[in-house]
């Protein structure tokens, strides 16, 4: 009997808990994107189209940029989670405005197969660091690189922060956030994973996004009734 009512106790929290993030669908997009990624991944290995500059040669391998790279993925988890919790509306825009993102890298780098070959052969350092790259350079192609997935979601983390009137008043928050995505967008081009064509790339196409997700929204609503829906949600 007792289990019977702990059974049922249990159903009705998970109910609920559905029922309250049923924004949660939203997720199923990994289905989508990652049997997708990884057929590239398989498949755009020698025929490529390279992707890199003059430029990207004046640029030195730092080994030590392998921090903040890796501190991205931590980085976009805590950002879409905080929407997700806190903001249902907020996390409908950055998973919009990141997932269209996302689906056009694979579009392109399906019909348009780039990488690029400007990680090093030999490092002139033997550390903890230069380690951590290894393993990065083994589990990682240097293929469908454009536009810089990296900096595209990095960008798209500071514009969900930036424009969210609950996040902005908390401004030790918004500047680390700044300065992480700043490291982490430096990182792919000196640790050689990107060019500067795929950050190029990565920003115009967070920039274009940005007016379709979320500039209509701010030219629809005044400011005074922004801050009296802030002032209900305290």
């Amino acid at each position: 009997m007792a289990e019977g009512v702990s059974c049922m106790k249990w159903r009705a929290k998970a109910g609920a808990f559905f029922k309250k993030y049923k924004h949660m669908w939203v997720f199923l997009y990994a289905f989508i994107y990652m049997p997708w990624f990884l057929f590239l991944e398989k498949h755009v290995t020698t025929k490529y189209h390279v992707m890199q500059t003059a430029l990207d040669e004046r640029i030195p391998f730092i080994e030590y940029f392998i921090v903040p790279y890796l501190m991205w993925f931590a980085f976009i988890a805590v950002v879409f989670l905080y929407f997700f919790f806190t903001d249902v509306q907020g996390f409908y825009k950055l998973a919009a405005i990141s997932f269209a993102g996302m689906t056009i890298f694979l579009i392109i780098c399906t019909f348009f197969p780039n990488g690029q070959d400007l990680r090093p052969v030999v490092f002139e350092r033997e550390n903890m660091f230069v380690d951590a790259v290894r393993v990065l350079y083994r589990t990682d192609t240097c293929t469908n690189v454009f536009p810089s997935l990296h900096v595209f979601n990095s960008l798209c983390a500071c514009i969900a922060i930036h424009e969210s009137e609950k996040v902005r008043t908390h401004k030790a928050v918004c500047i680390s956030a700044y300065v992480l995505a700043g490291l982490i967008i430096l990182a792919t081009m000196f640790l050689k994973q990107h060019s500067v064509l795929d950050v190029i790339g990565a920003a115009v196409m967070a920039f274009v996004l940005y007016q379709i997700v979320y500039a209509p929204g701010k030219k629809r609503v005044p400011g005074y009734m922004k801050r009296a829906v802030l002032q209900e949600n305290k």
